[in-house]
């Protein structure tokens, strides 16, 4: 498939970069800018980077690389450098369940909370044993607010969020304009919060990838993309899945 006529989506952490052991901790990878840029300028600007994190973390770790930015798993989106930031409206997040996970988390070493508009996350990565009990407190807050909020599992983490926002819905919302509109959606993520965005861009006629089962690394996964526009190069290289079997 032409470049000319795709439009990449692309996840962030786990896939553009590392993972690594607390948000604060990630490394924007030597070339990766440069690489993006190239494809962003074979794709005509049609590069959106749709992350968990808030956009303004985006902002600080790649700048005005990518067209568009989806940030809180799809609750705010910018469709174009220097427009508006769009929020989804929300169901407000009850103050209860907020004071209950600080005190949970205070009771947990090695759990951590971390807040984000619309909701909040539960993480275990340096207390595993801790996984059921907090999936335990988040299902008993969510069932006081029938099918407002629901439960995502993450790398190590719950996040409770609003039901019916998340990447999937940003994949939707960014190919209905210029420059996405009119192309097939790549996708590419690693993990659960991932699989509605995959399924939004198939469900648009493109295809989905995912870091682990298509491409083993997220090292792998930029080499291949710097691949699609060589420097020396001016772009013109084509998708195919089978490119993914290294």
């Amino acid at each position: 498939m032409p470049l000319n006529q795709v439009a990449f989506l692309l996840d962030f952490d786990g896939t553009l970069v590392d993972i690594a052991p607390t948000p604060e901790d990630v490394v924007v990878p030597p070339g990766l800018k440069e690489a993006l840029l190239r494809l962003r300028a074979a794709t005509n600007d049609a590069l959106a980077v749709i992350s968990g994190r808030p956009i303004d973390q985006i902002d600080a770790l790649l700048g005005d690389v990518p067209f568009a930015v989806a940030g809180e798993h799809g609750i705010a989106i910018r469709h174009r450098p220097g427009g508006p930031i769009e929020r989804a409206a929300l169901p407000p997040v009850p103050s209860e369940w907020v004071r209950d996970a600080q005190e949970l988390v205070a009771s947990l070493p090695g759990t951590r909370l971390e807040r984000k508009i619309g909701g909040f996350v539960l993480h275990y990565r340096g207390a595993p044993e801790a996984q059921a009990q907090l999936r335990k407190a988040a299902e008993a807050w969510i069932a006081t607010e029938g099918d407002k909020f629901h439960i995502q599992a993450a790398k190590m983490a719950w996040e409770i969020k609003p039901a019916g926002v998340d990447k999937g819905y940003a994949v939707s919302l960014l190919m209905e304009a210029a420059p996405f509109a009119g192309r097939k959606p790549v996708f590419v993520g690693d993990d659960v919060t991932d699989e509605d965005a995959i399924k939004a861009a198939v469900r648009l006629g493109g295809v989905g990838f995912r870091i682990g089962t298509d491409f083993p690394t997220p090292a792998v996964f930029r080499s291949w993309l710097a691949s699609l526009v060589p420097a020396e190069k001016d772009g013109g290289e084509t998708i195919n899945a089978a490119d993914n079997e290294a």
